[in-house]
């Protein structure tokens, strides 16, 4: 009798339609994958390659990317039409959906996991909302700065993440501040501003451990860094002679910070305008070598063994993987995956990567030992790849 449901759930699956009920199972294996032309998700099963719902309406997700609650059940989307929506993987349903805003560009969720974070373009500024039913707990505008007509605006805030303490961090690209956002009081939130940090912050990311918070800066050479564990300290800038006397490339897309590779005691990281993979020490946090690739880096993520990292990159060179060693910093293969290749996400041991093929309407998925293909899924025009282990990760 179960194995004539499981049949029958599979072919009503296979149709694109999910079952009446809830599937009673764990989480640990499964994830997400956006449908960014079609506004939908499909929540896919790792272990058994496949997808288990399709879920539809959650409105603009041309640039999309989602947490995790604790328990890895519920899935919290934040879409660029400053769309917020709550998704049950376990029923493939939406719970919850919210309109904060006018263009959103990602979020976080606090490190207790009742509170999601959604930091805005448009209007500017943060807004914190309950985990539990999306109503509103804070809304945090930005600093006020000129805008092109002469008027007024807060400024975009970007590159926002979780870190300990009940706080999370932010960057405001158009006043060239970082804030730390204080929300162990939900209804008093305590901000903690550092002016001057930098041009044009365009995103950031927060170290696994917590403590250093990195904004890239596209108004200038290098990076700046601010340690959360002595918020008191104003941030420094590293890597501040980075290009300095070389031309540039044109840029047809920035990288996103969030795929550093942190491996050991070094970072990797792409050079914005450069063909090349920076090598950075962490601690002092200075380049320690350059690996030159195939084309402009977007994503550089490291296996989590830290072994390998897998690069890939912005048109017109977007067709391309390439797998870096980590102890020989040698370039050890190199994949044709298709154009549009947008987005990486490792199993969480590492066994496997999971490959959006956005102009292939696929997944790809490899095998990180043998490099080797070894599945395709069919999704339509997939970008980001999300798995239930970020639940448990700070800046994830």
């Amino acid at each position: 009798m179960r194995h004539m449901l499981n049949l029958t759930a599979g072919l009503l699956l296979f149709c694109g339609q999910s079952v009446a009920d809830c599937l009673t199972r764990g989480t640990g294996d499964l994830g997400i994958v956006i449908e960014r032309a079609a506004g939908s998700l499909q929540i896919v099963d790792t272990t058994a390659h496949r997808a288990l719902f399709r879920v539809q309406g959650l409105g603009d997700l041309s640039h999309a990317s989602a947490v995790y609650s604790r328990d890895e059940r519920y899935a919290y989307v934040f879409g660029r039409d400053g769309g917020l929506t709550k998704v049950d993987i376990l029923c493939g349903k939406i719970v919850a959906r919210v309109i904060q805003g006018g263009n959103s560009i990602g979020g976080a969720i606090s490190q207790n996991g009742k509170l999601i974070a959604v930091s805005n373009y448009e209007p500017g500024g943060v807004k914190v909302f309950s985990a539990l039913d999306l109503s509103l707990v804070a809304d945090i505008p930005a600093t006020r700065v000129n805008d092109r007509d002469g008027g007024q605006k807060g400024s975009k805030t970007v590159g926002l993440v979780d870190t300990t303490g009940q706080r999370f961090a932010v960057s405001l690209y158009d006043s060239g501040e970082a804030w730390i956002i204080d929300m162990k009081n939900p209804g008093a939130p305590k901000i903690q501003r550092h002016a001057k940090i930098g041009a044009l912050p365009y995103d950031a990311l927060v170290t696994p451990d917590g403590r250093y918070y990195i904004s890239g800066l596209f108004g200038q050479d290098g990076l700046s860094l601010l340690d959360l564990w002595h918020p008191e300290k104003p941030p420094r800038l590293i890597l501040q002679g980075y290009g300095r006397g070389e031309q540039k490339l044109p840029v047809y897309k920035m990288p996103h910070l969030e795929g550093w590779a942190m491996a050991g005691d070094r970072a990797f990281l792409p050079a914005v305008g450069h063909h090349e993979v920076l090598v950075v020490k962490q601690g002092d946090w200075m380049e320690t070598g350059r690996i030159k690739v195939h084309g402009q880096p977007v994503f550089v993520m490291a296996r989590p063994d830290g072994r390998q990292v897998w690069v890939n990159f912005a048109f017109p060179d977007n067709d391309t993987i390439q797998i870096i060693d980590t102890e020989t910093l040698a370039i050890v293969k190199t994949l044709k995956t298709g154009k549009g290749t947008l987005h990486m996400e490792f199993s969480p041991r590492g066994e496997e990567v999971w490959i959006s093929v956005r102009d292939k309407d696929e997944v790809q998925v490899y095998d990180t030992d043998s490099m080797l293909l070894t599945h395709r899924l069919p999704v339509d025009k997939p970008s980001g790849i999300f798995f239930t282990s970020r639940a448990h990760k700070t800046g994830l």
